[in-house]
This record gives C-alpha cells, structure tokens and sequence, in this order.
C-alpha cells in the first residue's frame, strides 16, 4: 500500500504536471498569429515599462492581491505619457478614466486590484505621487486604477488590500519576465469557468515597419465560449456560457493594458485601445451585461511625452500618421488574445472563500485537442 500511494504521488509531481501550468502556449509549440512575441513575450518587451505584484493569500478566504504596471521608472507625474481608455462594457470601476479621456495622458502608475479595493490603491497612488519631492507644490492628481471582481474566491467585503500592498507593488515593479496566473490582481480571478489570472504577451513589428514593440497585459476574470487559435474548447469540454443552465454566469470584468513604444497621440492610442477587444473577442469572451471590460492604452516614446510644466505654450511633436496604424492593430489583436490564454495557461487550481475551488485549465486535455485539430505546432 505503501508503494502505491509513493507511485501516485510521483505520478502527480511527474515532471508534465510540474510544467503544465507553468509554461505560457507558446512554449507548448502553439503559436497565436502571425507577428513574433518579444524577447520576453511579455508587455516589459516595450522599452520602459515595469510590473509588480503583491500578492494576499490570507487563512481560508482572503485571495487578492496588487498589480502595478509603470510607463517608465521615473516621475511619471512630471513626465507624462499620452493615454486612451475604450470601454468594451462599462460594468466596472475604472478610477482616472476621465481626465484621460479629456487631457489624453497618463500621470500615476496603472494599478489593477479587486473592486472594493479601488478606493485604497487610488489613495496610495497618491502617496507614491508625493513621495517625489519634485512634486512638493501638486495640489492634484489623477491614480488610475481598474479592477475586476475577485468575491467568490475573496472575501472582498473584508478590504484586505492595504496601501502598504499597493505601494509594495510599485516598488517591486522590474523589467524583464512577468509572473503570470494567480500573482497580484489575478489572485482571485477566473475565466471561462476555470481559474483565471495575470498574463501578458507581446509582438515586434518587422524593421522594414520601423521596428515597434506592442506589449499587453491582462486581469482575466469574465466568461463566454473559450477558443485557443480558433479551436472551441469550452465546446469540447462542455465547459461554456448557457452549457449546463441558464444561470451560469458570464459576468466578471476584463482588464487590459496596453503599452507600445511607437510615438502615438491619445487619438490613436484610443484607435489601438478599441482593436484590444478584437483579441479578447477572439479568445470566445462576449462582453456579458455584467462584465466590465477596458482598456488602457499608453506610449512610452520619449518624443511624445508630456511635461508637467512647460515655458512654451505650442507643443510640436513627430507621431504616426493614421495610414501607419493598421500593422501596429494587428499587433494589439494578437497580443491581447494570447495574453489572455496565457492567464490561463499559468493559473492554478485555488481554493477560497466559504471553500469555493476553481480549477486550472487541463492543459494536457487542451493540448490534445490542439493535437486533434492540427493546430498544436507540430
């Protein structure tokens, strides 16, 4: 008996189980579109750009956490970043919306959480912005943070989220690999009926196109009829929306960042935001009625950014024109739907609140069916 029980549980740690939701689709050989990721395949292969994480897993029902994502690693208060935001269902809390739809930039970090923590991580960002003694006269400032609903794993009404935690993502915020799946503001998330979570993906536009990098990153946490390449695996698992009874929600939230280093104005940063939830569209999500799904997109080209003060009143500056903008569409679309599944891929099984658990995707299952339909690589 003895022998049995060490035989199954070498089985579990076989090295394919120790992989399965460690690796990103790509690795397994599956390749979303037709443009080349990044050097990380991850939204920190445009120059600039940092994330952190603080991720709270508290006793039995505290599963939360922080996500920070930073334009560049200065004071982004006095060196600004043109911004747009889309809205692909406004069911959500996206705090700073406004100003950046009027002024077009961005001024804080962008931080991602849970929806009654919005509050909180708009007063650290605050605090983080006059811990710069540059900024020691600003009398206003707009955080930016988005959300999703993370309350059947978290006990959300408990605010756990500290602007300690918020803070401490900021400062843990670093180029290179980003940590995906249940990390940060993915903690508690889940999508298409699995656990859902943090994940990111990127794409290089060719020299002969000037060479620009388009990185995303994604808070999975909202339904529909999950596809992987165009491949119908919610249908395959009978896993989706309206499988099993009416009342199976959809709902949730999708948030989605968008960074590139080609010198865009808000006009166009808003163009490249609305082309983001093709690739969420691709992925089989449906913007249900209760699902808040946005979109913040951002340049981190030094040529375009915005001085806090300036001694001219005429701002002159070099940008893409309309006719260069549909390579870096394309980008965005495929970098939104992999980053999505890449969320997926990375999560694990979690248990939470009240004994709630949702299950990782099945990967090996998955991969079959790729196998099946032609579509895994090989």
């Amino acid at each position: 008996m003895k022998f049995i029980n060490l035989l199954f549980l070498l089985l579990l740690l076989s090295p394919v189980n120790l992989l399965a939701q460690d690796q990103s689709i790509r690795d397994y050989g599956i390749e979303i579109g037709v443009l080349p990721p990044g050097e990380q395949n991850a939204i920190t292969d445009v120059e600039g750009v940092q994330v952190g994480h603080q991720t709270i897993v508290e006793g039995d029902n505290v599963r939360t956490g922080v996500t920070a994502i930073l334009p560049h690693d200065g004071n982004i208060f006095q060196h600004k970043v043109p911004a747009a935001v889309h809205i692909g269902n406004g069911f959500g809390k996206l705090a700073g919306s406004t100003q950046i739809e009027e002024l077009g930039n961005l001024e804080t970090p962008v931080i991602l959480t849970n929806t009654l923590s919005v509050p909180t991580a708009a007063d650290a960002l605050i605090d983080h912005t006059f811990s710069f003694s540059e900024n020691d006269n600003v009398r206003s400032v707009n955080p930016v943070v988005g959300e999703t609903n993370d309350g059947y794993l978290n006990d959300i009404r408990g605010r756990h989220v500290s602007k300690k935690d918020v803070l401490t993502a900021i400062e843990n915020a670093k180029s290179g690999n980003v940590e995906q799946g249940n990390v940060g503001a993915g903690t508690g998330t889940i999508a298409f009926g699995f656990k859902g979570g943090i994940g990111t993906s990127s794409r290089k536009l060719p020299n002969d196109l000037e060479g620009y990098s388009i990185g995303v990153l994604v808070q999975s946490n909202f339904g529909g009829v999950l596809q992987i390449a165009g491949v119908p695996i919610g249908k395959e698992l009978d896993k989706y929306y309206l499988s099993d009874e009416l009342n199976e929600t959809p709902n949730g939230s999708c948030m989605i960042i968008v960074a590139t280093d080609a010198p865009l104005d808000a006009r166009n940063l808003e163009r490249l935001a609305k082309r983001a939830i093709l690739g969420m569209g691709k992925t089989g999500g449906i913007a249900s009625n209760g699902s808040g799904d946005y979109v913040i997109a951002f340049s981190t080209a030094e040529s375009v950014r915005i001085p806090y003060n300036s001694e001219q009143d005429l701002k002159s500056q070099n940008v893409l024109r309309n006719s260069a903008m549909s390579p870096l569409f394309m980008a965005v679309n495929e970098a939104t739907e992999e980053a999505i599944i890449n969320s997926l891929f990375h999560a694990e099984t979690i248990t939470g609140r009240d004994g709630h658990t949702v299950k990782e995707l099945p990967v090996e299952q998955v991969l079959k069916m790729m196998e099946k339909s032609g579509r895994d690589g090989k």
